[in-house]
């Protein structure tokens, strides 16, 4: 089957946080705040969803699930959704995982507030690598948690652990959590599987639960492959991954997602404390089981296609903002770009791009909790044709701010003179 990933789709009228909540969410501002744009002119490449149809085969899976004209209390009875799942993950990954193991959850934010409440106390501490997603921190301060940030290192490029840092602040007794985004968001680094062994290793040592957000484990670029952080630590009780087809698919708004659990107390304490009482929206469900069970040449056409909009980010970067420093990440649909030495003098770059480029884009450490100040993420899971709107866009705001501060300079000269 053929998929048009250039459809452009009219959002409007769907209550979509893309439309609608993004003053609210990149500014934490007035949602009748004015802009210099039009709400309905503005290029949008902050929220993690895509600007792609769903899937087909997913839609008729909905359809379907809709015929049967009842929606009642659900929960995941039969076996067919473990062994769509449990199918995925061995062909996709290698990762194998008793029954047992899984529960679910609402989705994978949920989920992380949960486990800091269960398993960190208030006046204890949760670790992870930065930049980071920021519901990291969110979930963190939500429970009276301090998060102890490590810094990762750019080398050549490439984004990688500094593992002494690391190790000696994994070490304070106070840290009792790891949080960690495999493959990492906001960066796109594909963790390799030496990495995930010797971040487990620091971590066990000072015998941390893990709780890998692995969300972004299938939108890999085309031929790399995921490790999950379970296959690094094939014995490690205290580790949890969080899974769901949310981000493969494009069903942000479904909101279910799943979570394997090792450790057996800590599984039992989650499910009796789930604060959704166990249930699962019917449609959801649906469309998670078909995202399984025949989703996977949408899936390749998909990774194809944005392996596509990735060139094209790094070309016109190259030949149009060579002071940008980008490499094309390993994993997600996110470009996350250094404009330090593009824009030094710009504190706020989403409000930046907002008023001058008309472009609503994510970066920055109130987003990215820290060491992002000076990046920028943008979101390429849409057609082609916005990517390039939006990049001349912010070429052209970047090229206006130049000559305005080029003008104030000129204008400080002969006032001295």
């Amino acid at each position: 089957m053929e998929y048009n990933f250039d459809e452009i789709i009219d959002r409007r009228n769907t209550n979509s946080e893309n439309m609608d909540g993004w003053r609210t969410y990149i500014f934490k501002d007035d949602p009748d705040r004015v802009f210099p744009y039009k709400d309905d002119q503005f290029i949008r490449m902050w929220v993690a969803d895509m600007e792609f149809a769903v899937a087909p085969e997913i839609r008729q899976a909905i359809a379907d699930r809709l015929e049967k004209k009842i929606l009642g209390y659900t929960a995941v009875w039969d076996p067919e959704y473990y062994t769509a799942l449990a199918r995925w993950c061995k062909d996709r990954y290698r990762l194998s995982f008793p029954k047992e193991q899984l529960v679910f959850s609402p989705g994978v934010i949920p989920a992380l507030y949960q486990f800091v409440e269960d398993l960190v106390e208030k006046d204890e501490k949760v670790i992870t690598f930065t930049p980071a997603y920021g519901f990291f921190l969110h979930a963190c301060e939500y429970s009276d948690v301090k998060l102890v940030c490590s810094a990762l290192k750019r080398i050549e490029g490439r984004f990688e652990p500094d593992y002494d840092d690391f190790a000696k602040k994994a070490a304070d007794p106070k840290v009792k959590m790891l949080m960690l985004c495999n493959p990492h968001n906001p960066t796109g680094t594909v963790w390799t599987e030496e990495e995930l062994r010797k971040i487990g290793e620091i971590a066990e040592k000072n015998d941390l639960w893990i709780v890998s957000d692995e969300i972004h484990c299938d939108l890999l670029r085309s031929g790399l492959r995921h490790t999950p952080m379970a296959n690094a630590m094939p014995k490690y009780e205290k580790l949890i991954t969080c899974m769901s087809a949310s981000k493969t698919f494009n069903l942000a708004g479904m909101l279910h997602s799943n979570i394997i659990i090792r450790n057996r107390e800590e599984r039992r304490r989650f499910v009796s404390r789930d604060k959704n009482i166990g249930s699962a929206n019917p449609l959801s469900l649906a469309a998670h089981k078909a995202a399984y069970s025949r989703g996977i040449h949408w899936l390749e056409s998909l990774k194809k296609y944005l392996d596509g909009n990735f060139e094209f980010v790094r070309s016109f970067l190259e030949k149009n903002i060579p002071e940008a420093k980008f490499t094309i990440p390993g994993a997600t649909y996110f470009a996350w770009i250094d404009l330090r030495n593009v824009l030094p003098t710009v504190g706020d770059l989403p409000l930046f791009f907002a008023e001058n480029a008309g472009v609503l884009l994510e970066g920055g450490n109130g987003l990215f909790v820290a060491d992002a100040d000076g990046y920028v993420r943008l979101n390429l899971a849409m057609p082609r044709l916005l990517v390039e709107r939006g990049l001349a866009r912010i070429k052209d705001a970047i090229k206006g701010q130049r000559a305005r501060r080029m003008s104030r300079i000129c204008c400080a000269g002969k006032t001295a003179y």
